[in-house]
């Protein structure tokens, strides 16, 4: 029987920053996937520069079932932490908008980092998960044959971008060992319209307008209201860029989105451009305010094409501020996670330890990164929750393998 202290299963951000965190301890950590290569998801993010942390990291960027049960995992990891790793490595960076750090290279940088940094941990590639079993030690059934552990760290990520490899093994192993799941489903992903919503946004594919998207709260399932500001991508399905991505987090099937397409005083500026000079077309003064493909779109939708301002009462200039500023949409789906960035849901938190991310029900089981109810917003913050997760399960094991620790 083949026998480890520690085996991680899944070779992705959260189970490489653990054996990381673990090595030159004097334990044998044994890492397992059933990829070719380690870290795919992070050679592909940011545009294959890696958005590796954000700097304004807290719990109130993260969507969960157990609003703080990140909190105590963050405040152990800081983005601080990580960016000081990256600058030991010699790796550059540079900080775009909202405090989010990327490679100036390329994301392939970040993996050699990590994997350099599990020192004498074994890599397993091509090894496939199939189960856990409960006991002492715990007894991890591979493609390769049974491995035997006192540690077993869970770290096989969610269902997104399955063509990179993506499975629901994690979840598996967390019902069979007596754990709950929070439904999950697609986050940070396109979303779809049904045909004859199609009308304003397929035309426009391609066009992007700095926006803000919104939902209502709700009560079932809890929910604030919740609004983000940012860019907006018209797409021949629908809608995508940064301010739908993060909003599709957050709703559900059925829900109906608004979108302010200008934030600002639209109606205010068509009635000042009416005193000021009217003759001049409605769609031209829109313009000023909206991509002109939008403004044109939108006035012919109001029946207002070929218009002068100078006709129009003001009570219409308001009915056209309003379309623009209160553009409600039903969207019938998403891209699924073909496309999605991160899997929402997963691992009940209620059912793990939030200093230790140790399972309160199976001994030596620790669960970590995006196969728990802890999904981060776009723009580094689930970089930053896969190490700090990650390094709340080495710290709690070699605190258990070195009660001085």
């Amino acid at each position: 029987m083949d026998q480890a202290d520690v085996v991680i299963l899944g070779a992705g951000a959260a189970g490489l920053f653990c054996a990381g965190s673990l090595a030159g301890q004097g334990l044998r950590v044994v890492v397992l996937d059933h990829a070719r290569d380690p870290g795919e998801k992070i050679r592909i993010s940011g545009g294959g520069r890696c958005n590796f942390t954000n700097l304004g990291t807290s719990h109130q960027a993260f969507l969960s079932e157990v609003p703080r049960f990140c909190a105590s995992a963050l405040a152990g990891y800081r983005p601080e932490d990580f960016v000081a790793l990256v600058d030991r490595a010699g790796i550059a960076w540079h900080e775009k908008a909202q405090g989010q750090l990327f490679c100036d290279g390329r994301a392939t940088q970040i993996v050699r980092m990590l994997v350099d940094r599990m020192g004498a941990a074994e890599l397993r590639l091509g090894v496939a998960v199939q189960g856990v079993m409960p006991g002492m030690p715990l007894r991890v059934e591979t493609s390769a044959g049974p491995i035997e552990a006192r540690h077993v760290v869970v770290s096989t990520g969610g269902k997104s971008i399955p063509k990179m490899g993506a499975t629901g093994i994690g979840y598996d192993i967390a019902q069979a060992t007596g754990h709950r799941i929070v439904e999950t489903r697609p986050g940070l992903v396109p979303l779809t319209f049904a045909q004859q919503d199609l009308r304003l946004s397929a035309p426009l594919s391609g066009m992007a307008v700095t926006a803000r998207a919104s939902l209502p709260a709700a009560k079932a399932p809890r929910r604030a209201a919740v609004a983000f500001d940012d860019q907006l991508l018209f797409t021949h399905r629908g809608l995508s860029g940064p301010a739908i991505l993060q909003i599709s987090s957050y709703w559900r099937p059925g829900e109906e989105l608004t979108l302010d397409l200008h934030p600002g005083d639209t109606a205010q500026a068509l009635r000042q451009a009416k005193r000021e000079g009217g003759r001049v077309q409605v769609a031209t003064v829109l313009a000023r305010m909206l991509p002109e493909r939008l403004a044109t779109a939108i006035v012919a939708e109001e029946g207002l094409e070929g218009a002068r301002l100078a006709d129009q009462p003001d009570a219409r200039l308001d009915t056209l501020a309003r379309r623009v500023h209160d553009w409600r949409i039903r969207p019938v789906g998403s891209e699924g996670y073909r496309t999605a960035e991160v899997t929402v849901g997963g691992v009940d938190c209620r059912d793990l330890d939030a200093r230790t991310m140790a399972s309160r029900h199976v001994p030596g089981l620790h669960f970590i990164g995006e196969v728990v109810d802890v999904t981060g917003w776009l723009g580094g913050y689930n970089f930053q929750w896969a190490w700090a997760s990650g390094h709340a399960a080495a710290r709690a094991i070699l605190g258990a393998a070195k009660p001085d620790f």
